[in-house]
């Protein structure tokens, strides 16, 4: 196959579905004869023609499309150490309406006459702290579209959910890779469909059925299990759906972070409900757990805050008792994961593996309980009360908040 065959048949295939993982693509590509020398080869190329963009979510690259913008897209970069402005401002590379400043009180200043439409923010700046600047983009009503990254050397426990909190779309920790930097901004202001959302850009249950495929097959030192937040629906019905969804992008992103300092050897992924998914080497889910499950405790200290019970939650306070939550990691047992496996192929009466539904994918990792239920719809991310917290809750009806 050429080149200009395979750039043809590379971009089809991605625009068809909006996203595919790099798996997906080898599969196809490597059937056909292309090497896997000329697919990367070729991948990167249409990354440096800004006509895909890449980035691993979950411990699984994924490609995106993009759509070609009829004029530039508006960036701001707020951070006062000029080197590391400049080096913002290289990673970001060409394609946008790059303006740098220095300081928050003129990047207050700058946000109100010229709306970017995208913000990347340092916490630490002279004049009005990077906070500050964050919950006045996104409590303004002209800024609602307006994404904000947070970059930052603070210890991440308590910035990162605060900076979640206040509406941040992505945090990340310093030294920052220049290389997620550039995909993330890209992802954010050109991915074509749907807007990109980091809580339910982990990988679905097609790439979660692979992971369970891949732990039926495996020995016993690759294991997949369930990540759970105990007490969501509770929290949810309380506090409601943004609260509860900053929760939720809150360990979708300590998630991703844990899978990066395993060198992309995990693997996490969402169930749609108060479950994530973690697969991977023994010793790999292990580290992962406990670093999630640690700094989630930490910022236990941080959710709720203020005197006589009562939780600041962005711009809200709440009166009474507070609903502690708590992430608690159950291993599935393999023989159990083996003999369920086994039911629901016979039951499908085929031969073909195919993705899982997420029902059949909760009935083998032992998910039965549903606190909250995400909807993924035309409108974007609802959050709704599931049968469990319903139970609890004298028999209420699932709701959406």
């Amino acid at each position: 196959m050429v080149d200009s065959e395979l750039r043809s048949d590379l971009l089809y295939m991605i625009n068809d579905r909006q996203q595919i993982t790099y798996s997906e693509l080898a599969d196809i590509m490597f059937s056909r004869g292309v090497s896997e020398a000329n697919l990367k080869s070729e991948l990167d190329k249409l990354k440096n023609d800004n006509l895909i963009a890449a980035r691993s979510s979950g411990g699984i690259m994924t490609y995106y499309v993009l759509q070609q913008e009829p004029q530039l897209r508006k960036i701001l970069i707020v951070e006062d150490d000029r080197n590391i402005n400049k080096l913002m401002a290289l990673s970001i590379g060409k394609g946008f309406d790059i303006t740098q400043i220095y300081d928050g009180k003129e990047a207050i200043k700058h946000i109100n006459e010229n709306v970017p439409d995208l913000v990347i923010l340092d916490l630490m700046l002279p004049g009005v702290d990077g906070l500050t600047i964050c919950q006045h983009i996104k409590g303004s009503s002209n800024m609602k579209k307006t994404i904000v990254i947070i970059i930052s050397a603070m210890e991440a426990t308590s910035s990162r959910f605060k900076g979640i909190k206040y509406g941040a779309d992505y945090y990340i920790k310093k030294p920052f890779d220049p290389d997620e930097l550039r995909s993330l901004v890209t992802i954010f202001l050109k991915k074509k469909g749907k807007r990109f959302d980091p809580l339910v850009d982990l990988p679905n249950e097609d790439k979660i059925s692979e992971e369970v495929e891949k732990s039926v097959t495996s020995g016993n030192t690759y294991e997949i299990g369930r990540l759970t937040i105990e007490g969501i629906g509770s929290f949810a019905r309380k506090y409601g759906q943004e609260q509860t969804f900053t929760i939720l992008r809150l360990i979708s992103q300590l998630l991703q972070d844990s899978v990066k300092d395993e060198n992309g050897s995990g693997f996490v992924g969402f169930l749609g409900n108060e479950d994530f998914v973690v697969a991977g080497e023994s010793s790999a889910v292990s580290h992962m757990v406990n670093k999630v499950v640690d700094e989630f405790d930490a910022v236990q200290n941080f959710v709720y805050q203020g005197e006589n019970n009562t939780m600041e939650f962005g711009m809200k306070s709440y009166e009474g008792e507070k609903q502690m939550l708590k992430l608690s990691y159950k291993k599935t047992s393999k023989e159990d994961l083996i003999q369920k496996h086994a039911e629901i192929m016979k039951r499908r009466q085929q031969n073909s593996i195919g993705a899982f539904t997420y029902e059949e994918l909760r009935n083998m990792l032992g998910s039965n309980n549903l606190d909250i239920i995400i909807k993924r719809g035309a409108n974007g991310v609802t959050l709704g009360i599931g049968k469990s917290a319903e139970d609890s809750s004298e028999n209420r009806k699932p709701e959406l908040i």
